[in-house]
């Protein structure tokens, strides 16, 4: 099957809202229209941060979408690209939706001279995590979250 990465458009909404919540249920989240609702008025919004790639077949079916956002990398005096969703629907898994969405995440970061694309993934991951092995080298650094009271 043929993929093609695009931008996210208005037409896939309700399509990209599947997507995402299937990708909230991957990981465990608890299920929340209000949080989708929320990430798609960022996507939506040319002024927010979060950006959506989106892998779309012939017939106009999205099999994958990949979020992503520019960073300051202080320590390097550049900007980086940040990866923070990347899912594809799991009947679609190892057809190399998940290649052509991080490739096309590359390309950006590229066109855009920033320094690196940048992700993490749950470490029991395997899937994801043999196809990162073979595009990306994995870091010495450990994750933190420290939450904070809303």
């Amino acid at each position: 099957m043929t993929w093609e990465v695009r931008p996210v458009q208005p037409v896939d909404a309700a399509q990209w809202r599947d997507l995402y919540s299937a990708y909230r249920e991957f990981y465990a989240l608890e299920p929340s229209s209000v949080v989708v609702d929320r990430v798609w008025g960022w996507i939506a919004d040319a002024s927010h941060e979060t950006n959506a790639l989106v892998a779309v077949d012939t017939n106009g079916t999205l099999g994958g979408l990949a979020h992503y956002r520019r960073f300051a990398r202080p320590s390097s005096g550049t900007t980086g690209l940040w990866l923070d969703d990347l899912f594809t629907r799991p009947d679609l898994r190892g057809g190399g939706i998940g290649r052509i969405l991080i490739d096309a995440v590359s390309q950006i970061a590229e066109t855009e001279h920033l320094s690196v694309v940048r992700w993490i993934t749950n470490e029991n991951n395997d899937t994801a995590r043999r196809l990162y092995d073979t595009m990306a080298t994995a870091t010495k650094w450990v994750t933190y979250d420290r939450a904070v009271e809303l």
